[in-house]
Parts: C-alpha cells; sequence; structure tokens
C-alpha cells in the first residue's frame, strides 16, 4: 500500500498517469452511471421509437462533429506550442468558426435526412439537436490543456455535474412532455451547462479571437490526416446505426441502441483512458518499455474483463433492468461485447502515432477499420439480419487487426506477447459465453 501512495504522489509522469487514470475511470464510471439511471427512468416514460429517433439524430450530430474535425485536442496534446496562448487562442478561434458551420449545415440537413429515412419528425427536432454543436464550439481550451497536463480532477467534477443538469432536465421534460422533446432539450442543455461551469471554474486563460499564421499551419498540417481519420471513423463508430437504420424500424433501432449503451460502456471506458493517457505516456515515456507494458496490459485487462462480464450477463441484466419491450437487447448486448474484444485488444496501439505526430498511418488504420466495418455490416444484416450485421462487425475487427500491428510496428510500440495471451483467453471467455446465451441468440435470430 505504500508503495502505491508513493506512486501516487509527486509529479513525474507516471503518478500523474495512475491519478488522472483514476479520475477518468471515476469520471467515466460516474458519467455511465448517471446515463444508466436515466436510461432506466426514460425507458419507462417513453416509448423505444423515442430511442430510434435520438438514435438517428445522433447519427447526424456525431457525424458532422467527426466529418469536420481537425484534430485540435491531439494537436494540443503534441504539439511543443501546446501551452502557447497565441497557439491555444488560434485553435479556440477554429472550434468556434467549425461549431456555427456544423448548426447550419445540420438544420440545412434537416428535411433531407428525415425523408431519406422516412421519419418527419427529424426535420423539426434536428436543427434543435444541432445546438449542441453550436455551444461546444465555445468550450475554453482549458479543457485540453488540462488533458494535456494530465490535471484532470476538477475537469471531471464539472463533466459530471454538467451531465448531472443535463439529465435532471431530460427526465423532468419526460415526466412533463412524455415526448421525444425530453431527450432533444436535455441533449442541449448538457453541453450548455458544460460551457458555463468551464468557463467559470476551471482554471487558466480565457479565450479570445486570434489569428497566427504560424499556428494556423501546424494545426492544419497535423490536423489534414486527422481531419480524413475521424470521417472515416464515422462510419467506424456510427456505421451500424446508419446502415440498421435502413434496414430495422424506429422500435426495433431502439432496442438496439440500448443494448449498445450497456455492450459498449467498457470499450468507451479503455479508450477514454487509452485517448487521455497514452498519448502523454508514449510521448515522454517511449523508452521506458517495461512501464508501458505493465499499463497497457492493466488496461486491456479491465477492459476486456468488463466486456465479457456483459457477454455473459446480457440477457439476465436487461431482463432485471428493463420491461418486456426490450427482451431483445440481451442477446445483442452478448453479441456486441464478444464482437468488440478484437478492437479492445489493440486500443492503445494507435495511441503511438499520434504522439509522434505521425496522423497519416493513424488515417490509414482508421480508413481501413471504416471500410471493413460498412463491407461487413451491410452484408451480414443483408444476408442474415441483424445477427449477421453484429457478426460482421466483429469480423471487422478482425480484419482491421493486422493494420494495428503496421502501424505499432512502426513506432516501437507492438506487443505480440500481450496480443497473443489476450486474444486466446478473452476468446475462450467468449465462446463459453455465446454457448450460455445461446437461446436467446436464437431467439433473436429467427424474429429478426
Amino acid at each position: 500500500m505504500g508503495g502505491l501512495l508513493q506512486e501516487l504522489r509527486g509529479g513525474r509522469l507516471m503518478a500523474r498517469v495512475f491519478r488522472s487514470t483514476s479520475w477518468i475511470l471515476l469520471g467515466y464510471g460516474g458519467s455511465q452511471g448517471l446515463r444508466l439511471a436515466s436510461n432506466l427512468i426514460l425507458t419507462r416514460l417513453l416509448f423505444p421509437e423515442a430511442f430510434g429517433l435520438m438514435a438517428l439524430i445522433s447519427l447526424v450530430t456525431v457525424g458532422l462533429m467527426l466529418f469536420s474535425d481537425v484534430g485540435i485536442a491531439p494537436s494540443i496534446a503534441q504539439s511543443k506550442r501546446g501551452d502557447d496562448p497565441d497557439f491555444l487562442n488560434t485553435a479556440w478561434s477554429i472550434q468556434v468558426v467549425r461549431g456555427v458551420c456544423l448548426w447550419v449545415i445540420a438544420t440545412g440537413l434537416a428535411y433531407p435526412f428525415s425523408v431519406f429515412y422516412d421519419a418527419p419528425e427529424l426535420a423539426v427536432y434536428l436543427p434543435v439537436a444541432a445546438l449542441a454543436l453550436l455551444v461546444s464550439g465555445f468550450n475554453p481550451t482549458r479543457i485540453e490543456t488540462a488533458h494535456r497536463h494530465l490535471l484532470m480532477g476538477r475537469l471531471t467534477v464539472l463533466d459530471l455535474t454538467s451531465q448531472l443538469i443535463g439529465l435532471v432536465v431530460m427526465v423532468a421534460l419526460a415526466w412533463w412532455w412524455q415526448s421525444v422533446w425530453a431527450l432533444v432539450l436535455g441533449g442541449v442543455v448538457s453541453p450548455l451547462a458544460k460551457l458555463v461551469l468551464t468557463w467559470v471554474f476551471l482554471p487558466g486563460p480565457s479565450n479570445r479571437f486570434r489569428w497566427e499564421y504560424e499556428a494556423v499551419r501546424e494545426l492544419v498540417t497535423f490536423g489534414k490526416w486527422i481531419f480524413l481519420s475521424t470521417a472515416f471513423w464515422f462510419f467506424a463508430s456510427q456505421g451500424d446505426r446508419a446502415v440498421l437504420g435502413k434496414f430495422l424500424s424506429l422500435e426495433s433501432l431502439g432496442v438496439y441502441n440500448i443494448a449498445f449503451f450497456l455492450a459498449s460502456f467498457a470499450l468507451q471506458l479503455g479508450m477514454a483512458v487509452s485517448g487521455r493517457v497514452m498519448i502523454p505516456v508514449y510521448r515522454d515515456a517511449k523508452h521506458e518499455a517495461a512501464k508501458i507494458a505493465k499499463l497497457r496490459a492493466g488496461l486491456s485487462a479491465v477492459t476486456l474483463g468488463l466486456l465479457l462480464v456483459m457477454a455473459f450477463a446480457g440477457p439476465v441484466l436487461v431482463g432485471f433492468l428493463y420491461d418486456a419491450r426490450y427482451t431483445l437487447a440481451g442477446a445483442i448486448v452478448t453479441l456486441l461485447a464478444v464482437a468488440q474484444i478484437p478492437q479492445a485488444i489493440g486500443m492503445s496501439y494507435d495511441q503511438s502515432a499520434l504522439a509522434a505526430g505521425d496522423s497519416r498511418r493513424f488515417f490509414v488504420v482508421t480508413a481501413a477499420r471504416a471500410v471493413f466495418q460498412i463491407t461487413c455490416l451491410i452484408v451480414g444484416v443483408s444476408l442474415f439480419g441483424l445477427v449477421g450485421a453484429i457478426v460482421g462487425m466483429g469480423v471487422a475487427h478482425l480484419l482491421t487487426h493486422p493494420f494495428v500491428i503496421w502501424l505499432a510496428r512502426k513506432h516501437d510500440a507492438w506487443d505480440m506477447r500481450h496480443d497473443v495471451i489476450c486474444a486466446l483467453c478473452a476468446g475462450a471467455l467468449a465462446v463459453m459465453a455465446l454457448w450460455v446465451n445461446r437461446d436467446a441468440i436464437a431467439a433473436l435470430a429467427a424474429l429478426t
């Protein structure tokens, strides 16, 4: 215990890593806890179609964010000028302009998108929901400065507070209106609360409009590959809803969305820790391979362990938490958790490229993942329905892993022993989870 406390004290890199990881775990755990609590309440106040509509709204808003991401956050994290006020203010100015443009584009897409998915309500909901993009554009770069220096404590508290405010508003409106408007407006209140709280309570200089040529050039040079990467990441992360939205009813899409929330929290947690912690580690401790290997192993063990818990417990957990309208979500949780295992094994490697400023190879991996994901999804759902689509997602992750290894080897980050041990252990347990829940999976396949 004394050794652990010693590791957590002081300003050394690994001490900051441990503290930041603890805060990220606390923040993500608290965030997911709040989402689960509100989810349980909202599924009783609203109807499955409401969550299907919100899945389509998120498809547009998240898609626009990804298609326009120029890598402000990783640029600040890895740049030598990451603490320079001129650099930060220029980055903030770009971010503000982007937020305004995103809202205008989302408003313009509202009607054609509603026609494409045969959901007329989207023409009204989408312009309001997209106000979240406009608001987020004004977030101060103090947020990224805190991430750069692994100072996560106060930021975590502010994030959780803003999310709590948004969820309270969402639940209150759902109880009052029993309408999708509760989800739409709650989704705007949360980023608005975060904007106010971080401007007021997060320490650091305030941002102002600035357009320094050298800063713009550095941001664009690094960010051009990030821009392409995040555009392809849209297909990798949102492709399931984009494809399934055309094949499933809004009710079935809503059930899938509930299952995805439960099944994905483990991988999202692992990626959150990896994305915020591994860039500084690869950047500042690249010659300490043993420490990096231990950090990677711990991150993988926790993520894969949680995924396997969801794979075994999916049907039981859904039956305990939700009413009969969501029964099929249990088998979906099991299948999604198993499908994400290959991605979890390689999730820490791509950060080594970003830490080295190699956004081009990062783009290649993301593009490969997107191509495999969309192709396997379409083939799977066309031939075997929803079960085929989820299996296709797992196949896509397997096909992407050689590209992840290629990137990791270029930056001396690949750990073959780690990959083999994780694949054998997690793979064996995943097969057991599929066998244990075979009846629920067969029922899903028969109905979809």
